[in-house]
């Protein structure tokens, strides 16, 4: 295994400060205090790019540069890893849902429902068709259905292989490519997206084996690459078509941030190591915790202040959420994230023993 990447976290660094960014934004407009602004303000955070897809997007490739080498050299490492992930997710995701259940009645006049709030603690309650009690929970459903593709190849044996990764990305994107052409249901794309996404993860660990693992030829990596970004294109107009409608979603703009963040993922993964990335990656390290957490500071900014009238005032609001946003964060981080992933280390498995390449000596008589 290799050592923790100081680029790793400069990029879950850049891709929740993108999430947090795109959330602003969209309040600021949808404040109605824009104005001459509304048009441009518009262009940069639905109509030409999306700053929260490409965030989220960026995530999916760092989790397949790091997940797929996440299980442990131990007697038991399935178990280890389902409760390395157990701890890392699901403590601060719950302290997250409680904080919304507290807040949200008293700052946003909205009650959650018992059954709402049950399916939520399982992380999977959009494949239930049950609504997210934050909509940036979503990802976090994506992330575990990558968890448990990760588990299925590695028990197979087939996750460590060479041509896996690739033979994956290949496959789903000739379909991505292909289907939308063939079959016309909404649906069907609607799982291709959820098979792009999960493809943004695969590539990242083909990256990996590339570049790190020196497994494979670079040639993989760009035919991967290119055909994930026709994939992430075609869909991307598939379902949010060639008109905006100003709800921040856009063929162009959807696409553009698929694409953007394989190009940003790889233009660390190759120059990124070894460079000072100290203040973007302390946000990296908090950067779950920041996830999670900055749709309440940025809600009790709504309540209590706004986003104010003009762009002087629009950029404090900007700079106080996430300035606060990274201080609660670091609170949350330190009292439950850290803690509770040190707690989950405890109930890691004996390290496994080296194969016996001899058959032992018969016992002296």
């Amino acid at each position: 295994m290799h050592n923790r990447l100081a680029f790793v976290d400069a990029l879950r660094g850049i891709a929740v400060l993108a999430v947090v960014l795109q959330h602003l934004l969209e309040q600021i407009i949808l404040s109605g205090t824009t104005d001459a602004f509304y048009g441009p303000l518009h262009d940069i955070s639905g109509h030409y790019f999306n700053f929260g897809r490409f965030g989220v997007v960026l995530f999916f490739f760092v989790s397949g540069f790091v997940i797929p080498y996440s299980f442990p050299k131990s007697s038991a490492p399935v178990k280890d890893f389902a409760v390395s992930r157990f701890f890392r997710l699901y403590p601060s995701y719950w302290l997250s849902i409680l904080i919304a259940v507290i807040l949200t009645p008293i700052i946003e006049n909205k009650v959650f429902p018992i059954w709402q709030i049950s399916a939520n603690l399982t992380m999977f309650q959009m494949f239930v068709g049950v609504p997210n009690i934050r909509i940036a929970y979503w990802s976090l459903a994506v992330e575990l259905i990558f968890y448990i593709a990760c588990v299925a190849l590695f028990v197979a044996g087939f996750l460590n292989r060479r041509l896996t990764a690739v033979c994956i990305v290949v496959a789903v994107s000739l379909v991505g490519i292909l289907g939308p052409a063939l079959v016309h249901y909404w649906l069907f794309w609607r799982l291709l997206e959820l098979a792009l996404n999960l493809t943004a993860m695969f590539t990242g660990k083909v990256a990996r084996d590339v570049l790190m693992e020196r497994r494979l030829s670079p040639w993989y990596l760009v035919v991967c690459v290119t055909l994930y970004c026709a994939f992430a294109i075609n869909i991307a107009f598939k379902l949010y078509g060639g008109d905006y409608h100003e709800n921040f979603f856009h063929g162009y703009s959807i696409g553009l941030s698929y694409v953007a963040a394989a190009l940003v993922f790889l233009a660390f993964a190759v120059f990124g190591e070894g460079r000072p990335w100290r203040a973007l990656a302390f946000v990296g390290v908090i950067s779950y915790s920041i996830y999670l957490m900055h749709a309440y500071v940025m809600s009790l900014a709504l309540y209590f202040v706004g986003t104010g009238g003009g762009p002087a005032q629009w950029l404090v609001f900007v700079v106080g959420v996430v300035a606060a946003s990274i201080v609660v964060s670091w609170i949350s981080y330190v009292l439950v994230e850290k803690p509770t992933i040190s707690f989950g280390r405890r109930y890691r498995s004996a390290p496994r023993r080296a194969a016996m390449t001899e058959a032992p000596l018969p016992a002296a008589e």
